[in-house]
């Protein structure tokens, strides 16, 4: 087996797995956890100096942080596809996996810990002005998806499956998103795909 994803389902490895599903690509998971020091491990430094999750290996490339991976094995896997080919569409494919990053990763991240990680760790104050945050970049999500029905046009790709798994942990965290239809909708439809279900099965198994 050619690719190897490291790292628990219930992390940001969800995204590469739902990604490998997507692609109908045949990989071995190692469920590395940082909960019990795994990503520590010198073996697993050795692929990772950072001892994040996820990390891959391809055929003996090694890759690590989960957006470059992602872009990596949709452009590797599926360019045309879910990886587009035009130019234009490639960078807004970057500009929305970034945005996430940038955007809307810190305040999904801390509504989901403050919601439903640790009760001794739950911060409520903490999780509503995350949400408050996440006001604003949902409204750009909102008004993007207002002419077409994912990011980049009429076909879902990379970069509405990068988007979607951060907002899975606001969806996660119960954050109402009534007030932008259209991302709702959106979401929905991005985490309704078969291989999202099968990432998202393989979270519930730990």
């Amino acid at each position: 087996m050619a690719l190897k994803i490291y790292g628990v389902a219930r992390s940001r490895a969800f995204r590469t797995l739902w990604m490998a599903g997507e692609l109908g690509l045949a990989y071995e998971h190692i469920k590395l956890d940082f909960a019990d020091g795994g990503t520590r491990r010198p073996e697993f430094l050795a692929i990772n100096p950072n001892g994040h999750i996820p990390a891959i290996e391809d055929d003996g490339f090694r890759l690590w942080e989960s957006m470059a991976i992602n872009l990596y094995l949709a452009k590797k896997y599926a360019a045309g596809g879910l990886y587009p080919l035009d130019l234009h569409d490639e960078a807004r494919v970057w500009q929305w996996s970034f945005w996430g990053m940038t955007e809307l990763e810190r305040p999904a991240l801390t509504v989901l810990l403050n919601r439903i990680g640790p009760e001794d760790r739950r911060d409520a104050a903490a999780a509503d002005a995350a949400e408050r945050a996440l006001a604003a970049p949902l409204k750009v999500l909102d008004g993007a998806l207002a002419a077409t029905p994912y990011l980049l046009g009429e076909r879902f790709s990379v970069a509405d499956l990068n988007v979607a798994s951060i907002l899975a942990w606001a969806r996660q965290a119960r954050v109402d998103l009534s007030a932008w239809p259209r991302a709702e909708a959106w979401l929905k439809t991005c985490h309704d795909r078969p291989a999202a279900q099968q990432a998202r099965q393989l979270q519930r198994e730990g």
